[in-house]
């Protein structure tokens, strides 16, 4: 079977995407893998975040706090609460979060700062900085700097007042500015669910912490006492004012209801309620039951009122009649017989046929009986209308009284919601008088009790430790911050990781069949290509860099046992097992991009198939950049091109290698000359093709890259397979795929693809576990080791 000539959507399918596999999972393997093969990035980034952390603890000055602890007490506020005007017992989160607004407000901070003196103490206004803080303020003041001279609300240019007045100003700004640091730099915190806030203050000196500290908690002692007083002083005065508006609201109120009550006649039963309401509630009962009758009797007249218009033969077989009348009425005994001569009938109509006479006899005593019980349902249709009339009347008449009793029941419901309402009003004006009373009096007495509701449990003392900044926490926030840093890194390089790796992306990215890996030889062979392909005219045979370029051209013959040699088996027998049963095989060399290595690919291959003892062929048939020819140092005066545009054969300008009988046809460059897909698609180019295939049994042409220009594709006609070769963690996967979907011609020859250049060590990083790649150090014994195929190559 000739895998090379399926169509392109018989064989394996591109991928969708070039992101993922359709996996919704979080693959662990894959997180890993990535871990190990950014480990040194990491590593990196913590070294760097450790560093970091030292050079800061290195240059920023030790602070030191000072704590007093402030308890809300409620043994206290007991004590106030039994004479005070108001309750204001602190068992609620909002009063403690309350106190501690209190703590942190401007007016104590600036208590604080005038009692101390903070705005003229230097060790408070400019501390000691870190670095960091150091940088921060030089880059203020060099916006500062370049910004005009402030201008004030109100007072205009600084820079043009006189200097008292300036003075006078930049004193007040640092005072203000004083409050405004204390106030954002003092800490209030509630401990845990008790009543107790502790306060604190950080600064560099101890002595002043502690100062600061203490100042503010007796600064806050002295503001609850003067609240607190100040709060009874201004009850007092307002409640005596109030209390002779109140009595005088009070018993107008009240004698307005008496008024009220009499000029209106309202009275009431033993339980508060009106007669008119009384006499309603009644009415409305009786009503509710007289319209309960009237539904009852309407139902029953309309029931036998259908069941008499339904004919005399349908109300005997109503089954509502039996249900409705006793089993000893009239109706029921005339049914009871109309049934036992209907059967009668029956059993002599299937005896004697129903034209016997006793059958005729019995049928019309049925009929008699049928209309007796028909004249019987009549009589109590009549009865029952008369019922329903009667319960109809009744209800009509008590609708008539129940509308007269809510008239006057709403008449006196109106004057008596007047009436509640004047009452409420002077109930509530006698109790908010007694209510301002009291508390009048407790006011009163409480003027000359004024007691805080707080007291200080712990007194502010001199730290004998710095607080921060704390080594461990500072090394273990810094190298957490530089590992992930690190992370970050190299999630954004394995992001940007768009190239190919393993052999599984070959196969799942761009469904080509994975042929193997070929290592890295020489020292820097990427290097020494862009070199050649920059001076393809140095004719230097005898440089270091030739004779290195020419040994790579033979490693597969100087190293048969390198692993290098191994993936060019893989290829070849890939070939064998495609091209089943062709006599002389032509295989093209190629790749996506410039200096991926397919020269040196081309070259060791068709050396590995001329030492196996087969008839190879190598061309190069890169007609305007001829790496293979340069990299073997071939000297010629005439090549491919020569020999198709002259009609020649490839013994005309055929080279044969001595040592394994290779045949190499190499490739002159002639200028600019552009019109080389034409050339390689030429009916002469088929024609030297043709006579080569009637020697050699593997014809290896080298390509020129299928980017850049055309020429591979000219020439795909002509050959049965393509190995692509792509360079490791060079070659963009995307671009790949995009050219294998835009030539799908080319790409239904390619037999697979090998990844060149490959560093070994790396390899295991991006393998998944389990993999091959895993287990490359383990092969070694099966290869040459890497410097010993270097050492042959050099």
């Amino acid at each position: 079977m000739n895998y090379a000539n399926f169509p392109l959507d018989k064989r394996m399918p591109l991928p969708n995407s070039d992101a993922g596999n359709g996996e919704d999972f979080i693959d662990i393997e894959r997180l890993l893998g990535m871990a190990a093969r950014q480990a040194k990035v990491v590593a990196v980034c913590a070294a760097i975040g450790l560093f970091l952390g030292m050079l800061y603890l290195q240059t920023t000055p030790p602070k030191y706090v000072s704590i007093s602890s402030v308890l809300i007490d409620e043994g206290l506020n007991k004590i106030v609460d039994d004479i005070s005007a108001a309750s204001t017992t602190m068992q609620t989160d909002s009063a403690i979060l309350s106190q501690i607004e209190i703590l942190t407000s401007t007016r104590l901070a600036a208590v604080v700062v005038d009692k101390l003196k903070l705005d003229q103490n230097d060790a408070f206004m400019n501390p000691p900085q870190s670095a960091l803080a150091q940088g921060v303020g030089l880059i203020r003041g060099l916006i500062q700097y370049v910004r005009p001279s402030p201008i004030i609300p109100g007072v205009g240019d600084i820079s043009k007042l006189d200097p008292a007045a300036r003075d006078a100003l930049i004193a007040a700004s640092r005072r203000d500015y004083a409050i405004l640091k204390l106030q954002n730099e003092i800490r209030a915190d509630r401990v845990g669910r008790s009543y107790v806030i502790a306060l604190g203050y950080q600064a560099t000196d101890p002595g002043l912490a502690k100062a600061i500290t203490k100042a503010y908690a007796d600064a806050y002692l002295a503001d609850q006492l003067d609240a607190s007083f100040d709060a009874t002083e201004r009850a007092a005065v307002w409640l005596q004012g109030r209390l002779t508006e109140l009595r005088e609201s009070s018993q107008q109120a009240s004698l307005a209801v008496e008024k009220f009550r009499a000029a209106h006649g309202l009275s009431a039963n033993s339980d508060g309620q009106l007669m008119s309401d009384k006499q309603l509630a009644d009415l409305n009962a009786q009503l509710i039951v007289a319209q309960a009758d009237t539904a009852r009797a309407s139902a029953r007249y309309q029931q036998y009122k259908s069941i008499i218009d339904s004919g005399s033969e349908n109300a005997f077989r109503d089954a509502a009649i039996s249900a409705d009348q006793p089993s000893s009425s009239v109706i029921s005994t005339l049914k009871t017989r109309y049934l036992a001569v209907a059967k009668r009938q029956q059993d002599v109509e299937a005896n004697f046929g129903p034209t016997h006479p006793q059958a005729v006899a019995l049928a019309k005593e049925k009929a008699d009986i049928s209309a007796q019980i028909f004249g019987e349902l009549k009589q109590l249709t009549e009865s029952y209308r008369n019922e329903y009339e009667v319960a109809l009347a009744r209800e009509t008449a008590l609708r008539a009284n129940v509308a007269t009793a809510q008239g006057k029941s709403s008449i006196d419901n109106q004057s008596q919601v007047q009436l509640r309402e004047l009452d409420q009003k002077a109930t509530a004006l006698t109790t908010l008088y007694q209510t301002f009373l009291g508390r009048y009096e407790e006011a009163a007495q409480q003027q000359s009790f004024p007691v805080g509701k707080i007291r200080i449990i712990s007194d502010a003392s001199t730290p004998l430790s710095a607080s921060s900044p704390r080594t461990i926490i500072v090394l273990g926030l810094s190298l957490v911050l530089g590992m992930l840093m690190g992370a970050g890194f190299g999630g954004l390089n394995e992001f940007n990781e768009r190239f190919f790796r393993t052999g599984e992306e070959v196969r799942d990215r761009v469904g080509l069949k994975f042929l193997g890996y070929l290592p890295t030889i020489g020292s820097k062979p990427a290097k020494e290509d862009k070199q050649a392909e920059a001076q393809p005219d140095q004719k230097d045979a005898r440089s270091p860099a030739a004779i290195e370029r020419r040994a790579r051209m033979r490693v597969s013959i100087d190293a048969p046992a390198s692993m290098f040699s191994e993936t060019l088996r893989s290829a070849k027998i890939a070939f064998d097992v495609v091209m089943e049963g062709q006599g002389s095989r032509v295989i093209g060399v190629i790749s996506v991009l410039p200096g991926e290595g397919k020269s040196t690919v081309a070259a060791n291959l068709a050396g590995l198939l001329a030492a196996n003892g087969a008839k190879t062929l190598l061309i190069d048939g890169d007609l305007r950049n001829p790496g293979l020819s340069r990299s073997l140092g071939m000297e010629a005066e005439q090549g491919l091109m020569e020999a198709v545009v002259n009609g020649q054969t490839w013994q005309s300008v055929g080279k044969i290698d001595r040592q394994t009988k290779l045949a190499i046809i190499p490739a002159v460059l002639r200028g600019n000359f552009s019109h080389t897909s034409e050339l390689l698609s030429s009916a002469g180019m088929r024609r030297f093709i043709e006579n080569a295939k009637e020697t050699f049994e593997y014809i290896v042409v080298d390509l020129p890259p299928l980017g850049p220009v055309v020429d591979a594709k000219a020439f795909a006609p002509l050959v049965d397979g393509f190995v692509l070769v792509t360079e490791w963690g060079r070659t963009p996967r995307a671009m790949v795929r995009s050219m294998l979907e835009s030539e799908p011609y080319v790409a239904n020859k390619i037999v697979g693809a090998v990844l060149n250049k490959v560093d070994l060590k790396k390899l295991a990083k991006y393998g998944s576990f389990g993999a091959s790649e895993k287990f490359f150090d383990k092969y070694s014994s099966y290869y040459l080791d890497k410097s010993e195929v270097r050492s042959r190559a050099a």
